[in-house]
């Protein structure tokens, strides 16, 4: 690898913070992938990264893992560990999808929505405020987004939904951690959540395909910008 950094000062940095070693090194590497140092395809070796940080493998290898469940690293059995690469063309039709889908649901949704199903979708959000685990974003995205479609009558739809969600989940990790858009989706989960207090079906699926599509720009964007 020609990746240049210094980590020289890591070690002394874990006397004055409360993370694991191998918290410390996803912390680098996160940001090194997201800056572009280490490009979409590098190779990720156990034992250059352990000599490069200075620390054994067993960290390393606990980071890569950590990474893996954000879908920024991708783990091969035999190849080893390489820096995932993103698909724009995936990104854009799995986006697509969840537009059309998502709007049809919450438009149906808006006005059956309980105060309690509201204030638990409040609440989701509070705790992505509060979640330091990246691995943990992408889940409680879900689970916001669901809490909004819950009264939309059509289990069907709301599986298909699902399945989207599931499909977009390590786009939508990278999206929030990897491309500092955590504030900016938070800021519009809440304008989505406002609407659907309102009552107004209209404007929060205004709210929610904006959301979608420039999430959807976003990411596609870092996409082509990434391939070798």
């Amino acid at each position: 690898m020609t990746w240049r950094l210094d980590l020289r000062g890591l070690g002394e940095g874990l006397l004055q913070k409360p993370l694991t070693v191998a918290e410390q090194v996803a912390n680098v590497l996160r940001e090194s992938i997201a800056d572009g140092s280490l490009a979409a395809g590098t190779p990720l070796r156990q034992d250059d990264l352990a000599e490069r940080f200075g620390f054994s493998r067993m960290p390393v290898r606990d980071a890569l893992r950590q990474l893996e469940a954000e879908g920024i690293v991708s783990i091969h059995p035999t190849k080893g560990a390489h820096v995932a690469r993103m698909d724009a063309t995936e990104i854009r039709e799995i986006f697509a999808v969840r537009e059309l889908l998502e709007s049809e649901a919450l438009r149906l949704s808006v006005p059956n929505l309980t105060r309690e199903k509201l204030d638990e979708a409040g609440h989701v959000l509070n705790q992505i405020d509060a979640e330091p685990n990246v691995g943990r974003w992408g889940t409680l995205n879900r689970i916001f987004h669901l809490a909004l479609y819950s009264a939309c009558g059509n289990a069907r739809l709301l599986g298909l939904i699902e399945a989207h969600h599931n499909a977009a989940d390590r786009y939508v990790r990278v999206l929030l951690s990897n491309l500092n858009y955590r504030s900016q989706s938070q800021e519009e989960h809440r304008d989505l959540l406002t609407t659907c207090r309102h009552r107004d079906a209209g404007a929060a699926v205004r709210v929610l395909r904006k959301h979608l599509g420039d999430g959807m720009e976003t990411l596609a964007q870092a996409g082509s910008a990434r391939k070798p």
